[in-house]
């Protein structure tokens, strides 16, 4: 794709995921119940998804739209979900949690990288809900298949995280920094000349790809929109 700007779609199911892909989305991020949001799909909304399409798909692991993984019932909950999405074929994944502290929750983030080994994976927005955002990153720099945080730069948003999501643009190769920077959270079109500007090329829209709210299906045309203004 050469110096293609990265356009991630979140999808519902097969529909949303067919219509961002027409639209120009290189890759879907796959959840359930965006009132919760956004957790872990079923097993045969993956299947489904994954036969209608043929851009990567990155799956949910979480629970609940909390930062913390919740209780031990809970977290092996997780590890049997993403077994069973494996087996179902998944092989690229979204997960993150923090503790109570507000550092990452190592612990349950390696059982679950343990239990996806091989498959790559993004860190989410639980990164803009840490205490220490640079020692988060380095703390789970050395984790196998990390390669990208998505990140508003801030738990308001992309309009209060913009500094420092040009910030951490301006770090990336560094100790903590390798991970690609995918933007999202608050996102909108009038936010990317300084993202680009600032180097950063990976985005992703939600609501952004539903103009008539979480209810409707994702819109083709919204979607055009954004693959026209990374290409622009």
């Amino acid at each position: 794709m050469g110096n293609r700007a990265l356009l991630e779609v979140i999808a519902l199911d097969a529909l949303d995921a067919v219509a961002a892909e027409a639209a120009g989305a290189d890759r879907i991020e796959l959840v359930a119940d965006m009132a919760a949001d956004g957790i872990t799909p079923s097993r045969g909304t993956f299947a489904s998804v994954r036969a209608a399409v043929d851009i990567p798909v990155r799956v949910m692991l979480r629970l609940s739209g909390l930062l913390t993984a919740g209780d031990a019932q809970d977290v092996e909950a997780l590890v049997r979900a993403a077994r069973g999405l494996r087996t179902a074929g998944a092989d690229e994944f979204v997960l993150g949690f923090l503790d109570t502290r507000g550092n990452p929750d190592l612990v349950t983030i390696e059982r679950l990288v343990a239990e996806i080994e091989g498959c790559r994976w993004t860190f989410h927005r639980a990164i803009d809900g840490a205490v220490d955002r640079d020692a988060s990153r380095k703390h789970l720099a050395e984790l196998p298949g990390l390669d990208t945080f998505l990140t508003a730069g801030s738990p308001a948003g992309v309009d209060e995280g913009l500094p420092v999501l040009l910030a951490e643009a301006a770090r990336q190769g560094r100790p903590g920094y390798q991970a690609r920077i995918m933007v999202g959270g608050g996102l909108r079109l009038e936010h990317l000349p300084a993202l680009r500007t600032g180097g950063l090329d990976a985005f992703h829209i939600g609501s952004a790809a539903r103009p008539g709210g979480w209810a409707a299906p994702v819109d083709r045309s919204a979607v055009q929109a954004w693959r026209e203004a990374l290409d622009g």
